[in-house]
């Protein structure tokens, strides 16, 4: 009751986030109407509806709507209102005690829209943008460690690393040094704070070429600050787990490593035989536990593109379990 409490000066209709290739998730999953499918990415429950819009609660049909984002949650509590789902305030890497919790043994279809929403964008006390001065936070759970506690606490090498590995930052080296060397003299703690560090550890040209040179960095404090790539390499291990034969997982991607992820983990669940390729004959007798639905990532239409710039990197990507 204290949490509800707390949240109640959050409105919100104020929670806006415009579903991305809507359509072509709707015709990945398969919807059954008497189905039992999975969001995990609630958001502003943009799919959540739609998906529950097309369910019969009388026949069993049902949807369990999960995110991380307190915001989201309540949001997704009141757009899904009326409709057989069932919202659950937890990160989609918790999947499977989320539906054991629900008594739910299996899914006939699960989704994850793996972007940021537009409200954590475009709220700017969030801490996610690099365009609007807040507190440096990033979490999208609300809780836990800050982008500002890993700024102002890790040594040089790790965050080159994290800018490295997360946000394919080539200055990660540089910047990772103008930011230990400022907070010598006084804490990082708001985010044009951190973007003005960024843009003054890379070299003028870059400044002049890239608008934003501070995208990659934030890119990589929030993929660390939230655990992401670990989230998803579990989630989909216990989404896959909950599916039932012939149901589908749909996973939109808005970034490389992201993508990299899904598609190799799509890859092997798909493919039979996992012996070294230089064997001349199959000796393992490995059977895919899947098929590809889409042999290549779906990307937005030219009006989807025009409605919604957020769209330009989504990748949309189809398995169906055997």
């Amino acid at each position: 009751m204290e949490a509800e409490q707390e949240q109640q000066a959050f409105d919100p209709a104020s929670f806006e986030h415009v579903p991305v290739l809507l359509e072509e998730c709707l015709e990945g999953l398969a919807i059954r109407s008497d189905g039992t499918y999975l969001d995990g990415t609630a958001g502003g429950a943009g799919h959540s509806r739609a998906i529950a819009s097309r369910l019969d609660a009388a026949a069993g049909g049902r949807l369990i709507a999960l995110d991380q984002d307190p915001d989201a949650v309540q949001t997704a509590r009141q757009r899904l209102a009326g409709l057989p789902a069932t919202v659950v305030q937890t990160n989609f890497r918790y999947a499977a005690d989320a539906l054991a919790g629900l008594g739910v043994a299996q899914i006939d279809g699960a989704l994850l829209d793996l972007g940021v929403s537009s409200h954590q964008l475009d709220d700017a006390e969030r801490g996610f943008s690099y365009r609007a001065d807040a507190p440096l936070d990033m979490r999208m759970s609300q809780e836990g460690t800050s982008a500002a506690d890993l700024v102002n606490t890790l040594d040089r090498e790790e965050l080159a690393r994290i800018l490295r590995d997360y946000g394919e930052e080539p200055y990660a080296w540089q910047i990772a040094g103008r930011i230990v060397e400022a907070r010598q003299e006084t804490p990082i703690e708001t985010t044009l704070q951190l973007s003005g560090l960024i843009a003054s550890a890379v070299p003028p040209a870059v400044r002049r070429k890239d608008k934003n040179p501070a995208r990659r960095s934030f890119q990589a404090l929030r993929i660390a600050v939230n655990h992401e790539l670990d989230a998803l390499e579990e989630g989909l291990d216990a989404i896959f787990g909950a599916l039932a034969p012939g149901g589908r997982l749909c996973v939109i991607t808005f970034h490389s490593l992201e993508d990299r992820l899904v598609k190799n983990k799509f890859r092997r669940w798909a493919t039979a035989c996992t012996c070294p390729p230089e064997f001349p004959v199959c000796v393992c007798g490995g059977k895919a536990k899947a098929k590809l639905i889409t042999r290549k990532p779906i990307e937005a239409k030219p009006d989807e593109l025009a409605d919604n710039r957020r769209s330009r990197s989504a990748r949309l990507r189809v398995l169906e379990k055997l």
